[in-house]
């Protein structure tokens, strides 16, 4: 049915990849794209090793996500009807400006942030709403899991239980070993800059700012664990508390082990997390992108790793029939059975489904509208529906409160 052209060749484009192929009948053509072509051959490889009854032709190319004109000629080149963004976020705008100069759609998984500040944030992205509009174009953003469907999570309380939401926490649990001493689960430079900066939760109108980890209790993730999580600013909450007004406060919820804080804590102290670049045997390295390269890449941990991940959305407020009323949504995954699925960890699956069926949706109709749009803008119902069916199965707990006050 559609040409796809996906940018990036990591962990979660080796899913999305994966589970457009399963998808044959809606991704036609697919064309893997990113800066190491052998990455992408390997993705095309394991397709047809592991998938060799998908009808969809997939083909690679190299480029520069940096370079909008290398770009532009490579989408007119391949003449796709969308791009699946998941390569780095810092790559997002270019992408986008790729995207409106040659007439296709865009989606991706996280939203923009600077190379040089370690600060994510909407409004470079939101400033693009007319121009998609007044192309017939359509933008989605960070569809993901966390940002993404934890945003359909809300959508979902919204409809069916809520009048209005007036508590909102996001719980992301990884209960799994991959059995390293240290590594992230995602693009380290991105993982690490998250966790190092200030928290941020809102609460009654207004950003309360905390320091880093600062803020902890012990949570419950049914079906998995209970897990000291820790408060940290995830931008899916921007868009939130400003499409459901009625919030009176958001959170968002992580666990990490006592193991990788002392190491993360470490790595700190000696300046391994910086941003700012340093003088290195005459040339300018940032500490971050120097460990970066000498930890696992995300998409090596996949063999092996054991446990689940869990994660969910908790909504307090006033229900449909006026009452008080909490309620839970999520999803539980094993790391294990993303790996014979996929060759993937749960991280990056959690991550690669919802952006493969955000772009069937797109594709189909059923969210195709012309703007830069979130998530929770758009129904929840055919994307829960898609969750069920291809691979992340949604699972709801009523009046049990996981998340205290």
């Amino acid at each position: 049915m559609s040409k796809v052209i996906i940018i990036g060749a990591g962990g979660v484009a080796n899913v999305v990849a994966k589970k457009c192929a399963q998808n044959d009948q809606v991704f036609t053509e697919v064309l893997i794209a990113t800066r190491t072509v052998a990455k992408a051959d390997k993705i095309v490889a394991e397709i047809k090793e592991h998938i060799p009854g998908s009808k969809a032709v997939f083909t690679t190319a190299t480029v520069d996500a940096d370079n909008v004109p290398e770009l532009v000629k490579l989408i007119n080149d391949f003449g796709p009807k969308m791009v699946i963004n998941v390569a780095l976020p810092y790559q997002d705008l270019t992408i986008m400006d790729a995207c409106l100069e040659t007439g296709v759609h865009y989606l991706d998984t996280a939203n923009y942030e600077p190379k040089d500040v370690a600060k994510f944030e909407y409004s470079w992205q939101w400033a693009y709403q007319d121009r998609f509009k007044e192309k017939g174009l359509m933008a989605l953003l960070g569809c993901g899991f966390d940002p993404g469907a934890t945003q359909a999570f809300t959508a979902h309380h919204a409809k069916h239980h809520f009048s209005e939401i007036h508590y909102l926490d996001i719980v992301d649990c990884n209960n799994g070993n991959h059995g390293k001493a240290f590594a992230t689960n995602f693009n380290p430079e991105i993982n690490i800059r998250e966790i190092t900066a200030n928290g941020r939760y809102w609460e009654n109108g207004q950003w309360v700012e905390t320091q880093p980890l600062e803020i902890s209790q012990d949570i419950y993730y049914p079906k998995v664990a209970t897990r000291k999580s820790y408060v940290l600013y995830h931008e899916e909450l921007e868009s939130l508390v400003k499409h459901f007004p009625t919030i009176k406060r958001a959170r968002f919820w992580m666990t990490f082990g006592e193991a990788y804080i002392k190491h993360l804590n470490v790595l700190e102290g000696i300046g391994m997390t910086s941003i700012e670049p340093i003088d290195f045997r005459g040339m300018k390295v940032a500490p971050i992108e120097f460990l970066k390269a000498v930890l696992p890449a995300p998409e090596s941990l996949a063999a092996g790793y054991s446990g689940q991940t869990c994660i969910g959305v908790q909504a307090k407020g006033i229900g449909k029939d006026g009452q008080p009323k909490v309620h839970f949504v999520y999803n539980v995954k094993d790391h294990a059975d993303c790996y014979r699925e996929v060759q993937a960890q749960g991280v990056s699956y959690t991550t690669g489904v919802p952006a493969m069926i955000g772009a069937m949706l797109m594709l189909q109709g059923e969210w195709m509208q012309p703007g830069v749009w979130n998530v929770e803008q758009l129904d929840p119902d055919p994307f829960f529906d898609a969750m069920n069916k291809w691979g992340l199965p949604i699972s709801e707990l009523a009046d049990i409160e996981l998340v205290k006050d």
